[in-house]
């Protein structure tokens, strides 16, 4: 029996990693068909290439730091427990990937590549960790004062704040210091709008990433004994919440459309095993209309060039869901309890305050020491051309 239960635990937490691994494809034809064609190839290769990178930084330093754990044993002593504790490094990791592909699409079309990819190895090998383990680890004894000042830990089942606020705020000074994209806005106030250069693959992109969302919610369980139904159902309501919202708020925009469920899926993260699934729908629903309003008001007010919005989607829908958590997931809204708006509060700002202090730090120095913006001419160019040689659908065969 103890065989069947680690083998049963080792295969239900690979598929959520393998689901979640999908869900990088998702990012990648969102961001592909969001940007211009003259940039597709570029936010494919950062996709695939982060991941390596990131997988890298993971394995040798970042898994070490969130959890002390690292693999420089023998194979036979890494293989025990039907390689469980493997297994779970590969589906933690898909989550730390995330946070230079949700950076991503915040930096499209106008940032280098390799640049790109010394801060894809920091931010992952040492800042999303450091913060992982004060979180999910009990790192510094943060999570013992938050419950000693509060009465309950602060709670982030599944990483609406970890994982996606503070993607969507290391992003923020990324953009900041990148400026926008030439002539997106010109001296009188006004906006050139760029519009999707294929709405098929983003919707695809959204598809892959809704799917794979449920791997990424469902399996933070990470064992059979303690998956819950509540947690898928949750994901649901949250989706379609913020579908109906984001089409609501955003006047039948598809670009809109396509990112309520995102913007719902971020919120319920935290609480997704906590709250009532009436709950779930009214916290997808807020994601859907603060992100439609928020990029809005980023893009055509604040001139904030962030291309797919990842500041509103990730890090204010993400710091929405850890707020959330700490109203729906307590017994007086008929959540299960065990969390505090308090509690919930301090461990949403403080993963806030880490990421924007990490992100002005190594965004800040790539930017004095190397540069992180592709000349006037590249950029007119295309990243697809000037950094990758080729275009996404050449127009011709090539000549000898």
């Amino acid at each position: 029996m103890e065989n069947l239960k680690t083998g049963s635990d080792t295969l239900f937490i690979l598929l959520g990693a393998i689901m979640v691994l999908a869900m990088h494809a998702g990012f990648a034809f969102l961001e592909l068909g969001t940007v211009r064609k003259k940039n597709q190839v570029n936010a494919l290769m950062k996709i695939l290439v982060d991941f390596s990178i990131s997988t890298i930084a993971y394995f040798f330093i970042g898994y070490s730091i969130a959890y002390g754990v690292d693999f420089f044993s023998s194979t036979e002593i890494l293989a025990q427990k039907n390689g469980f504790e493997l297994v779970k490094f590969f589906f933690l990791l898909t989550f730390a990937a995330a946070i230079p592909a949700i950076i991503s699409g915040g930096i499209a079309e106008r940032a280098k590549f390799n640049p790109q990819l010394i801060a894809t190895f920091i931010l992952v090998g040492f800042l999303y960790p450091f913060f992982e383990g004060i979180a999910w680890n009990q790192h510094y004894g943060i999570q013992a004062w938050i419950k000693e000042f509060t009465g309950e830990e602060f709670h982030d089942f599944a990483g609406s704040v970890v994982v996606h606020a503070v993607g969507g705020w290391i992003a923020l000074p990324a953009i900041i210091l990148l400026g926008a994209r030439r002539g997106r806005y010109n001296k009188d106030g006004q906006v050139s709008a760029h519009p999707p250069s294929s709405i098929p693959f983003l919707a695809l992109g959204a598809w892959t990433l809704a799917v794979g969302w449920f791997g990424f919610n469902v399996m933070s369980a990470q064992t059979i004994d303690k998956v819950s139904g509540l947690v898928a159902m949750n994901s649901l309501m949250a989706m379609v919440g913020g579908t109906l919202a984001a089409w609501v708020v955003g006047k039948n925009d598809p670009g809109f459309t396509y990112n309520g469920p995102l913007a719902g899926l971020v919120a319920v993260c935290a609480g997704s095993d906590l709250m009532h699934p009436l709950g779930a729908l009214f916290v997808g629903l807020f994601a859907g209309g603060l992100f439609v309003y928020m990029f809005t008001l980023v893009q055509n007010r604040w001139k904030i060039d962030d291309v797919l919005g990842v500041w509103p989607l990730h890090g204010l829908c993400g710091l929405w869901g850890g707020l959330a958590a700490g109203i729906f997931g307590t017994t007086a809204l008929g959540g299960m309890g065990g969390v505090t708006f308090t509690g919930q509060l301090i461990g949403s700002l403080l993963g806030v305050v880490i990421a924007l202090t990490g992100g002005v730090i190594v965004y800040g120095a790539l930017k004095v020491f190397l540069g992180i913006r592709l000349s006037q001419e590249e950029e007119f160019e295309g990243a697809d051309l000037s950094v990758h040689r080729i275009a996404s659908t050449p127009d011709r065969e090539s000549n000898w």
